[in-house]
This record gives C-alpha cells, sequence and structure tokens, in this order.
C-alpha cells in the first residue's frame, strides 16, 4: 500500500483537483532505488562501475534522479487516488508537482477531467412523431424509370439534330493559354452526359445546341489551387470539337422489360417489388427519425454536464468524417466554415451527453452485450455491408472495432427500451 495523503476537490461536475502527498518513506525508498540503478551503470570517471560516491551521482544526475523519481511517483499513486476516489478520468492529468528532495515528503496537484455524476436518469414518458411512412405511385413510378435507365442504350438520333440535355455526346477539346496550347490538359474522344452536371458550365453552354462536326469555344476561369501549375489562376480557352451525338433509349415498361430485368413475370409484379423496398427504405429511415427524436428528448430532459474534451473529441472525429466524405465526392476542402463548426460544437455535445445518459441507462436496466449479441451484431452488419461474415468476424476481432460495435449494440437496446417507455404519436 502507497503512503500518500489525497485531498479532492471539485471544481466542477467534470473537473476535479487531487492534493496528493506521498510520505518520506516513500520517497526515500525511491531515490534510493534510482541511485541504485545509476550506481551500476553509470561511467564516472577515476571510480570502477558501481563504486562512484552518492554525491558524485548526485553532482553529475541529481536532477534527472529527481524528475524521474517524480514521474514514477505520480504514475503510481494518481491511479490508486482515482480508483479511492471511484471517478472515472477521461482525460490525462494536468500535474504540477513539486520536486523530490531527500528527507521530505513528495506533494503534486492534479487536475483532470472525469465523467459526472448522474443520479437518475428520466427516460420514461418522452413525447415523440413517428414520420409517417406513404409510398406514392409517383416514386415507385420515378424508381422504375431509374430501372428503365439502368437497362437503356445510347443510340444515334433517328434524324440528325444538334445535341440537347440528356444526349451523350462525344468531343475532342484543345486548351490553351495566352495563346499557348497546354498539350497534356486536353482530351479525345471525351464522353459526357448533357445536363448531368458533370461539365464545366461554360463548356456545357458551348455544347448544347451544337450537331455532330460542328466547332465550339469557350474561357473558362480556372481556381487558384488547380493542380495544373499552368492553368492555376488563369482564364483557360477550350476549343471543342463535337465529334458524336447519341440520344438515350430508355425500354419499354411492360412485362417482356420485367421478365429482363428479374424473376418477374408482369410489369404489375415488379413494380410490387419496388413498392416493398422502398416501403423497407421509408420504414428504416422512420426508425432513424424517431430515433433522433427521442435522443434530443432525452437530452433536453437530463441536462447533465459533459466533459469538454470528450466534446472536443467527438468534434474530431465527425469534422474529419465530413472532410473525408467531401474529398471522396470529388470536393477540394481543407477545413470547416464558422457556422458549420458552431453546429458541429452543438451536435457534439448532445451526442457525448447522450453516450453519458444511455450508459447509465444500460446500467439500470442490466443490459449486457454477450458472444450471442455481437454475433447477431456481425450478421446484420454483413447483411447491411453484402460483407462476408467470416472476414467481419478477423476484422472485429481488433479491441476498437469491438468495442465500438459493442456500443452500437448497447446503444439499439437502450432505444428500443426508451421508445417502449415512450408516447409516440403516428404522424
Amino acid at each position: 500500500m502507497v503512503e500518500m495523503q489525497v485531498n479532492v476537490q471539485r471544481l466542477s461536475p467534470v473537473l476535479v483537483e487531487f492534493d496528493v502527498e506521498v510520505g518520506v518513506a516513500r520517497v526515500t525508498t525511491e531515490l534510493e532505488k534510482a541511485y541504485l540503478q545509476v550506481a551500476r551503470t553509470a561511467k564516472v570517471r577515476g571510480f570502477r562501475p558501481g563504486k562512484a560516491p552518492r554525491k558524485v551521482l548526485t553532482h553529475l544526475y541529481g536532477a534527472r534522479i529527481a524528475a524521474d523519481v517524480a514521474q514514477k511517483l505520480v504514475d503510481e499513486t494518481f491511479p490508486q487516488a482515482v480508483t479511492d476516489q471511484k471517478l472515472q478520468p477521461v482525460t490525462s492529468p494536468s500535474v504540477e508537482a513539486q520536486g523530490v528532495e531527500e528527507n521530505k515528503p513528495f506533494s503534486y496537484k492534479a487536475r483532470v477531467e472525469v465523467l459526472p455524476e448522474i443520479a437518475s436518469v428520466t427516460y420514461e414518458g418522452l413525447g415523440a412523431k413517428r414520420p409517417k411512412v406513404d409510398i406514392s405511385d409517383e416514386s415507385i413510378d420515378k424508381e422504375l424509370d431509374a430501372v428503365r435507365r439502368a437497362h437503356s442504350t445510347l443510340e444515334p438520333p433517328k434524324t440528325a439534330r444538334p445535341g440537347a440535355n440528356g444526349d451523350t455526346v462525344s468531343i475532342d477539346f484543345v486548351v490553351s493559354v495566352d495563346g499557348e496550347t497546354i498539350d497534356d490538359a486536353g482530351a479525345t474522344d471525351f464522353q459526357v452526359e448533357l445536363g448531368a452536371g458533370t461539365l464545366l458550365p461554360q463548356i456545357e453552354e458551348a455544347v448544347v445546341g451544337k450537331s455532330t462536326g460542328d466547332a465550339a469555344s469557350a474561357d473558362v476561369p480556372m481556381p487558384a489551387q488547380h493542380p495544373h501549375p499552368k492553368l492555376k489562376g488563369k482564364t483557360a480557352k477550350f476549343a471543342i470539337t463535337v465529334k458524336d451525338i447519341k440520344e438515350r433509349v430508355l425500354p419499354t415498361a411492360d412485362d417482356e422489360f420485367a421478365k429482363d430485368v428479374g424473376e418477374f413475370e408482369t410489369l404489375v409484379a415488379l413494380k410490387d417489388d419496388i413498392k416493398k423496398k422502398l416501403e423497407t427504405q421509408a420504414k428504416e429511415q422512420s426508425d432513424n427519425q424517431l430515433a433522433e427524436q427521442l435522443v434530443l428528448e432525452l437530452v433536453k430532459a437530463n441536462p447533465v454536464p459533459v466533459p469538454p474534451s470528450l466534446v472536443e473529441r467527438q468534434m474530431r472525429i465527425t469534422e474529419q468524417e465530413i472532410l473525408t466524405r467531401a474529398r471522396s465526392q470529388g470536393q477540394r476542402v481543407t477545413g470547416l466554415g464558422d457556422e458549420l463548426r458552431g453546429k458541429l460544437v452543438e451536435d457534439s455535445e448532445i451526442k457525448v451527453r447522450a453516450g453519458l445518459l444511455m450508459a447509465e441507462i444500460a446500467k439500470k436496466e442490466g443490459i449486457q452485450i454477450g458472444n450471442e449479441e455481437i454475433e447477431n451484431g456481425l450478421k446484420e452488419l454483413a447483411e447491411q455491408t453484402g460483407q462476408n461474415l467470416a472476414k467481419l468476424r478477423v476484422q472485429y476481432k481488433d479491441q476498437q472495432k469491438r468495442e465500438m460495435l459493442i456500443g452500437m449494440i448497447l446503444e439499439n437496446k437502450v432505444l428500443d427500451i426508451i421508445e417502449a417507455k415512450a408516447k409516440i404519436e403516428d404522424g
């Protein structure tokens, strides 16, 4: 047992300051150990290994030894002090320590963020409105058109005509800046669908209405961050030649089409299948929106304080997710604007508070996640993502991933309990 005295002061519901004093006996023991270790390994001129006097070692290594012993005493005594106080730190402590001196006790102050004490959680009778699941004929027809488009063909117009929105055109273009051709910026047989928003607006405007063989030109201001060094911040001139125009021909929506796209005997059967899939998607969306409402109501009903470091950690995770998603969509982003960052702070605080409250509910309800629940969670994940179950089992042996999965399963179980006890109005 470490000889020490501890005084604890709560500076806030989530910030605690420890005043710790380690007794002389313990300090003396650790100093003796440290000097003995140094004496064995230190090479001191004029003395054989292990024979250098304590005064000489103190002169040469005293400051380093004192700092090492101070760190060791903090590392060994602080966790015990925290355990004795039954606190749960969420950060490493900020330590202010006096120097270690022989024949004197060693004392230090340590401030650390901790989880708040939650005496009780209000989670019965929360009000929410379940969004209505209603699949319209228009939404079914829209999805059917998407299926037809997926099975469409590109064919030359029966009568020659200029290109229009919806057509797929093949173009050649040469790019120049100040009269100088930029050889590696042009392209040949470049195919693009007009009206899809994938072309630069100036080029699309120049091409729409042109026929096969026509020439067009467009002046396009290039951004200062353009990856091509000769285009950065310049106005590029595009000399365009329309080589080919094709229109998209959708298959007729009839029984034969239904048979072609799947195991359906009739168009009605295909539309029924589309409706069922849309209903499944809509119900999942409705359930998610209901869950979001219940979480917000839970947070409103229980305004417990949250550790700032957990909010900051959640912010960094969410910010990275946003930036990664934006970059995967081809957007060049380096950070978030002030308005979005402000919303991110608010959302992160809600997520952290909800997590603390749901953990407390799980404890009260005696929810435990065993191997069976983890296996069911992996099976569900495999169905959702289309990944191989055996590979997922291997991936989720990783401790961090496993804890994330357990957290999601726990959250879903708690949400089920909250929903069962809530006052839900159908939309």
